[in-house]
């Protein structure tokens, strides 16, 4: 066991693959190093940055996007050159060194071999240099990415938090680590194997290592990135979840070792400074304000110009297998038939598999004016949140989703399914009790997708008044609840919980 070099400021190593921004003041470079590719950049921003506000040891862990960093060290003069030099040894910013991060635009590859050794090298230098350098205290890291860190932390004497923000893995033989430059020798058997290993020499190279399943299994502490997810997985009530990440994760949780942490959005979701807007607005005039993004949203992707339109926005991947958009494609033309004379309008921002089909069901009923089907647009999607009346999140599952977090606090209120992350943010909207921030459905057809649109209907033919009473509710209460320092101080209170266990050992 490692004692806490200081036990009133411990010193925390975060690794993560992408982060969003890096407070100013962490080191001479932090605000060049940018790399994102979905929520986990966002919230390990806002924890570094919550730690870091607070006067914490933290310290960060990246592999050296160069390209995606813009820095290009053959055009650097001399005294740029020293200091891009020394950042390393007097901030803490730790970058992780390997040709494999240099030219890289994206941070993650759609193949499998080059996703593999993106991650060994960047474990390989978490190991080897990183921490031997950095002397942390405690280790968080996040995914199967750098599922191998908590067996070598583990060996180590550093306990290690591992949060699982998707159920991927990659399964691996330590001959084939071990060729990476990872001694795996030295921590194997914290890892978890594809069967129980008899020895390390006969497991070396026939008994393939599960990343993922290697870093909760090592790990000192887990977390999900929702209560209600994490409460699914131990249940089984998920097919596509391994038993053996499913029995890993149940023993962490029964052993008091487990928590779900709700993911935030990031901060540049607020309608009060959001610059891609038509107008900004607050809780106190969304009434008139909403109206004018509305229209120019209206224009810009084709639909009916009608302030008075009810508009449901689709905002996440068309994804068949998790995000549900079969169940609008089933009952699209009904919708907009039977809303007609209300003249309903509906609104997709987002590419994926099914998007043939809502072209199709459009191009056959003639339905251009109500229904607009847009490629992802960063811009499009931000004025899309402010023009909507309600956003469609009728997921199959869901580990946490940030839209239904994002749409109240525009004023855009979820017609979103009882499930996971979800559950934990979306609750059915009671007007008597003045209390609830959408409309919920708990069957998981189409029927019950429609079932919360008429609901969501009921409410949009209420008064006005009535109407923004409780928008403006809604909007005051999310902007409270879902924000990076409600996320980042739940995971300041695992790491409490983690040293002091460590004290009392």
């Amino acid at each position: 066991m490692r004692v806490p070099s200081n036990p009133k400021n411990p010193r925390i190593l975060i690794v993560t693959p992408e982060i969003t921004y890096l407070p100013e003041g962490m080191g001479n470079m932090s605000n060049m190093l940018q790399a994102k590719a979905g929520g986990l950049a966002d919230v390990s921003a806002s924890l570094v940055a919550a730690l870091f506000k607070q006067g914490a040891d933290v310290h960060v862990a990246l592999p050296h996007y160069r390209r995606m960093f813009h820095i290009d060290v053959g055009k650097l003069i001399n005294s740029e050159l020293l200091v891009y030099k020394s950042h390393l040894s007097n901030s803490r910013i730790h970058l992780a060194e390997d040709r494999v991060f240099y030219y890289r635009d994206t941070v993650y590859s759609n193949y499998h071999e080059d996703s593999l050794k993106f991650a060994l090298a960047f474990q390989r230098e978490i190991i080897n240099n990183i921490i031997p350098k950095v002397e942390p205290d405690l280790i968080h890291c996040n995914d199967w990415m750098t599922g191998l860190i908590p067996a070598a932390a583990r060996r180590m004497g550093i306990p290690c938090l591992f949060t699982v923000h998707n159920i991927h893995t990659q399964k691996i033989t330590l001959d084939y680590i071990e060729d990476r430059g990872i001694d795996s020798a030295d921590f194997w058997n914290n890892l978890y194997f594809q069967r129980t290993p008899m020895n390390y020499e006969e497991s070396r190279s026939t008994n393939p290592v599960d990343m993922l399943t290697s870093g909760i299994f090592a790990s000192h502490f887990i977390n999900t990135v929702s209560p209600t997810f994490l409460d699914e997985i131990v249940e089984g009530r998920h097919s596509f979840i391994p038993g053996n990440i499913q029995y890993e994760i149940s023993c962490k949780k029964k052993t008091g070792c487990a928590k779900g942490i709700l993911n935030a959005p990031d901060e540049t979701f607020n309608p009060e400074t959001d610059m891609m807007l038509e107008a900004c607005y607050n809780a106190g005039n969304h009434a008139e304000k909403k109206v004018e993004n509305k229209v120019a949203f209206q224009r810009k992707t084709g639909l009916h110009v009608d302030p008075n339109a009810p508009l449901f926005l689709w905002p996440s991947r068309l994804d068949p297998v998790q995000k549900g958009c079969q169940l609008l494609t089933d009952i699209l033309y009904k919708l907009v038939s039977d809303y007609w004379g209300e003249k309903l309008q509906v609104a997709i921002v987002a590419n994926g598999a099914y998007e043939k089909y809502f072209h199709e069901i459009v191009r056959f009923h003639n339905l251009h004016k109500r229904v607009a089907i847009c490629a992802f647009d960063e811009a499009l999607s931000h004025l899309g949140y402010a023009a909507s009346d309600f956003m469609l999140i009728p997921s199959k599952f869901e580990p946490c989703g940030l839209p239904q977090m994002i749409s109240p606090i525009y004023g855009s209120l979820s017609v979103a399914m009882d499930t996971g992350g979800l559950h934990d943010t979306v609750e059915h909207l009671d007007l008597e009790k003045n209390e609830g921030n959408g409309f919920v459905f708990k069957t998981y057809d189409a029927n019950g997708l429609r079932w919360a649109i008429d609901q969501a209907m009921n409410f949009h033919r209420m008064p006005k008044a009535v109407k923004a009473k409780q928008i403006s509710r809604i909007m005051k209460e999310s902007k409270a609840r879902f924000n990076h320092s409600v996320t980042a101080q739940e995971y300041i209170d695992i790491y409490e919980v983690m040293l002091e266990r460590q004290l009392i050992r």
